[in-house]
């Protein structure tokens, strides 16, 4: 029962997202075309066949059975419809084929542009409405780094001190791992090891792993802290450890970080020493990890105790700036990948994701952001639906653009013929795409 709750919550979470991000596209496109007095026919959420819709002057408005997509069919447009029954006919005023190339364009980019600007409004609105709040990046003092972790493969060792990437120190430990700056041509991070200045470069080959597994993180940085839970029935709480001890050494090693000791915790194959200071009075305790390697303790560390934290509060104008920033960065990221699947650098297997690895995407922002998460997350897929719709695949808007700019050029339209067959085409290659990302969502996820 438990996991049809879940299926359902995350099939409502990215419908929801996704019927934002249609609805704004298509928005874009009816909106353009209006204005330049063409004639909308139809505005569907949703691909054929027709489920539900009123009819408001020249156009319908309607859901469609197929929930993926959604499109504005103009009158006088060869879209996805395939439809060229009035090509024998002379142009009509209102219809797209009569109007100049420049306005043609714009109706068909407006769907894109009204992405990006939905992106830029999302951030500028979390912006304004909670702020930031950033980790000082002196305040972090050192790291620790397990053994044959994926951070000690890309060669951070323990006690380093992050202070810079891809050659430029930065003042926030936010900025080390910026989607530009994680996607930029080469990657490197500079640390401060043994009073000397370290560069590490990340290997291309590591990328893949990193994508998965994030490589270091604030709890990476955070000091041994109090037990704020004890598990009744658990092997802490029948051997007496109680909540607020700090645990200062496992089998008399002493351990300076919360990772360290989640670490040797969990690869304990045997009964462990436990050496706790409660209220100023060291106490020991033997006991043997449950089944899992675990002892029945937990903790949540506030950051705020233990590193210098900066919030930043923004005005209207100011959140608009931060809006425009974070898209860009996004931008530049989302571009840094692609440009390194398409290189080989990282596998367009393991990185390219369909409805389902979205589906999860959206659901896992959401559970660990709530209404942030969310907005988050739909914001950087408006930008992705931007980049992927502005692709030159006919069918696509960056299809009939590439249309667009050879008959601005040449002024002469391409042939319809032409033009239908490529629309096939590209249709067909959408179709496979769609299928061969569908099936790998599908073996991530359960091969």
């Amino acid at each position: 029962m438990e996991w049809i709750v879940s299926l359902l919550s995350t099939l409502g979470i990215f419908a929801a997202a996704l019927l934002i991000l249609v609805f704004f596209h298509e928005l874009g496109h009816f909106l353009a075309a209006k204005l330049f007095g063409m004639r909308v026919e139809r505005f569907s959420l949703g691909f054929p066949p027709r489920i539900w819709g009123f009819q408001k002057g020249e156009t319908d408005y309607c859901i469609g059975a197929t929930p993926l997509g959604g499109y504005v069919k103009i009158s006088g447009m060869i879209d996805e419809s395939m439809d060229d029954d009035y090509l024998d006919e002379e142009p009509k005023p209102w219809e797209y084929r009569s109007k100049p190339v420049w306005q043609r364009i714009i109706v068909i980019t407006a769907g894109v542009i009204f992405n990006m600007i939905l992106a830029v409004a999302i951030y500028a609105g979390l912006a304004f409405s909670n702020g930031e709040t950033k980790v000082k990046l002196d305040s972090v003092d050192s790291i620790y780094v397990a053994e044959n972790s994926l951070a000690a493969q890309v060669g951070f060792q323990s006690g380093d001190k992050l202070i810079g990437v891809n050659g430029e120190e930065v003042p926030y430990f936010q900025d080390l791992f910026s989607p530009n700056r994680m996607m930029a041509s080469s990657l490197s991070y500079m640390v401060m090891r043994n009073g000397k200045q370290v560069t590490i470069p990340v290997a291309d080959s590591l990328l893949d792993e990193i994508g998965k597994q994030g490589l270091v993180t604030l709890n990476n940085a955070m000091p041994s802290v109090p037990i704020t839970q004890v598990q009744p029935g658990e092997p802490a709480d029948r051997a007496g450890i109680q909540q607020g001890d700090l645990i200062t050494a496992i089998n008399g090693e002493q351990v300076g970080y919360l990772q360290e000791l989640i670490s040797r915790i969990t690869s304990s194959t045997d009964s462990i020493t436990v050496t706790v200071n409660r209220s100023g009075t060291t106490h020991e305790f033997t006991l043997m990890p449950n089944e899992d390697n675990k002892l029945g303790i937990g903790f949540n560390p506030d950051p705020e105790e233990y590193f210098a934290v900066e919030r930043f509060q923004y005005g209207l104008l100011e959140s608009m700036d931060f809006g425009l920033q974070r898209t860009n960065e996004t931008v530049s990221g989302i571009m840094g990948g692609f440009s390194k699947m398409f290189s080989g650098e990282i596998s367009v297997r393991d990185n390219l994701g369909g409805p389902v690895a979205i589906a999860n995407v959206t659901k896992q922002a959401t559970d660990a952001g709530g209404f942030i998460g969310f907005w988050n997350i739909t914001a950087f897929l408006s930008i992705t639906l931007a980049i992927m719709n502005i692709l030159p695949i006919p069918v696509l808007d960056g299809g009939h653009l590439m249309f667009l700019i050879y008959e601005g050029i040449t002024r002469r339209e391409p042939s319809p013929k032409v033009r239908m067959a490529l629309q096939q085409i590209g249709f067909l290659l959408i179709i496979a795409l769609f299928i061969f990302v569908t099936f790998n969502d599908i073996l991530r996820q359960f091969g």
